[in-house]
């Protein structure tokens, strides 16, 4: 026997046919929204955290970018000025290596900003295992049924 599934928040709605404005998720005109009128359990990042990883996030992951596309355009003037014979292999490691750097920075800069109001320090890295503790009991509480658990002090 099949075991049933509780929909997921972020799936299209399964309205019975007939019913609804045919678009998944929104009300027809004059229908009210199922669970509009409830709070939401989740947490917000507060906005002083949020600005603090987003700046993190664009440096530690714009740099790393940047210098993946200047490896193209800098092998390119290299070799058609006849300068240096670069393989095309080295010029695709390079890049590759400088586009894997800013997936790393992504993840640092979410992971080293800290949720206290006031700023730490410059590189954050005293937040990384605080964050990823915080992040596994979050997925913990998750698989059991319950919501996240938010940010820990």
């Amino acid at each position: 026997m099949a075991r049933t599934r509780k929909p997921s928040p972020f799936g299209p709605s399964r309205e019975p046919a007939g019913q609804g404005n045919g678009r998944p998720g929104k009300p027809a005109a004059g229908q009210k929204a199922v669970g509009a009128a409830k709070p939401r359990q989740q947490q917000v990042i507060p906005d002083a955290v949020a600005g603090r990883m987003a700046r993190r996030v664009a440096v530690a992951t714009g740099i790393p970018t940047a210098l993946g596309m200047a490896v193209f355009v800098v092998s390119y003037i290299l070799v058609s000025r006849q300068v240096l014979d670069i393989p095309p292999a080295a010029t695709l490691v390079t890049s590759g290596a400088f586009f894997l750097l800013g997936l790393v920075g992504l993840s640092y800069g979410v992971l080293s900003a800290g949720w206290e109001d006031a700023p730490g320090s410059l590189l954050g890295f005293e937040q990384i295992p605080l964050n990823l503790g915080r992040m596994r009991a979050s997925v913990r509480a998750m698989r059991e049924g319950g919501a996240g658990s938010g940010p820990q002090a």
